[in-house]
């Protein structure tokens, strides 16, 4: 989750048997990044520096191979936006199925959050690759508690505009991708929305915000199945180093299944990876993630809104739900490179437009963009897991801090 810290973070992290796992399958995605793993340094490999004195150099581990798991444990305290001081613990376990230079990496997140503004956040996210990559999983499991602003609907909301509100969340997404073709999947999967004790805090005379005029209610439920394609030929989805994403998603909530109303929307993930050199690791990534109401009437908080991606990785530089409406469009592209030869730091340049419906025209009628710079700290070398630290500027002042485990995207 996109994280604006505003003060020292203390992060502690660790590698479990980090000696034993030291081989890991080097992947040409793993490589083109890391070069030599055995010259690469990670904050497992300072730790043992403070800690030891030296770094573990056994050759009989340098030469074995494992498939993981590779374990990344978090915990650090931090400010956000839409927080307020949070304490976190997250982990990223990254793991391989079976051996071979064409192994796509496995993925299971989990983030932990608890909030100066009593929000309580529970996400589980999932990628799993299996059977030789005959199938993919993919899996989004949340839990909130979660008292927070809206700004109404459309581009050209102000700061002013800010409804404070109060909800609770889960959410269940699951997909299951059958490979038809190298690097091709097809499959279905089911989503679950439901987002009960909605309140509006600090209203008591029911102004007229665009809560209210879309319709308030105290409870919502969206419930539906998912046709999917994908086409995904990286190997490395913590840190591509190139190839290219190409997620399609149609949605069908059906009151069948328990939804409030009958919907349909569509999701499309588009990304592609660029190398500029092998030698240094250096590369461009792009982008475009745009979510789109093709009929029927979604729940307010089931509408596109930045910062509400899979990843609460969209739109760096604003508040998440700064903005939402009906269809969503959105770029961003990302200069990444290398600022230690070892990887253990690195850094990236960003900039990124999205632009959401109006909700009385539905046209797009304003572009909000952003820019920013980060820091990359090489956090396990094993997985490729990087600690992101950034910094975005959005409009008329917005802006501030996100952190996270792996890269934006």
């Amino acid at each position: 989750m996109k994280r604006k810290v505003i003060f020292l973070m203390l992060v502690y992290c660790f590698n479990i048997n980090q000696n034993r796992l030291i081989g890991q399958i080097l992947s040409p995605d793993t490589l083109k990044i890391t070069g030599n793993l055995k010259e690469q340094k990670d904050v497992g490999d300072y730790l043992k520096v403070i800690f030891k004195g030296k770094t573990s150099t056994k050759k009989e581990t340098v030469n074995r191979k494992t498939l993981g798991p590779f374990y990344t444990p978090i915990v650090y305290p931090g400010y956000a936006l839409v927080t307020g001081g949070l304490i976190a613990i997250a982990n990223n376990i990254s793991f391989y199925t079976h051996y071979g230079a064409d192994a796509k990496i496995s993925t299971i997140l989990t983030d932990n959050v608890y909030t100066q503004n009593k929000q309580s956040i529970n996400i589980i996210r999932s990628n799993l690759w299996l059977n030789h990559e005959k199938l993919n999983l993919l899996g989004d499991w949340r839990f909130y508690k979660f008292p927070t602003n809206t700004f109404g609907l459309g581009s050209k909301t102000a700061d002013s505009d800010a409804n404070a509100v109060d909800y609770s969340q889960l959410r269940i997404f699951e997909v299951v991708l059958k490979k038809i073709s190298n690097n091709m999947q097809v499959g279905l999967g089911y989503s679950l929305d439901y987002h009960w004790n909605i309140s509006e805090i600090n209203n008591p005379v029911k102004l007229n915000t665009d809560l209210d005029k879309y319709g308030f209610n105290s409870s919502s439920l969206s419930s539906g199945i998912t046709l999917n394609f994908q086409f995904d030929n990286r190997l490395n989805s913590n840190n591509p180093a190139e190839g290219s994403l190409i997620n399609l998603q149609f949605k069908e909530n059906l009151r069948a299944l328990g939804s409030d109303n009958n919907w349909q929307g569509a999701t499309i993930d588009l990304r592609h990876y660029i190398p500029l050199s092998a030698k240094s690791g250096n590369r461009l990534a792009f982008w475009s993630y745009n979510v789109l109401t093709l009929g029927g009437k979604p729940p307010y908080f089931d509408l596109p809104s930045t910062g509400w991606d899979t990843f609460n990785n969209t739109a760096r530089g604003y508040v998440e739900g700064r903005f939402r409406g009906l269809n969503w469009l959105y770029l961003e592209a990302e200069y990444r490179f290398n600022l230690l030869k070892n990887g253990f730091l690195g850094g990236v340049i960003f900039t990124n437009a999205s632009t959401l419906s109006e909700y009385s025209s539905n046209k797009f009628e304003k572009i909000n963009p952003s820019y920013g710079l980060g820091l990359r700290i090489k956090v396990n070398k094993l997985s490729n897991t990087n600690l992101t630290i950034d910094y975005g500027f959005g409009a008329n002042g917005s802006g501030g801090f996100a952190f996270g485990l792996n890269e934006i995207f």
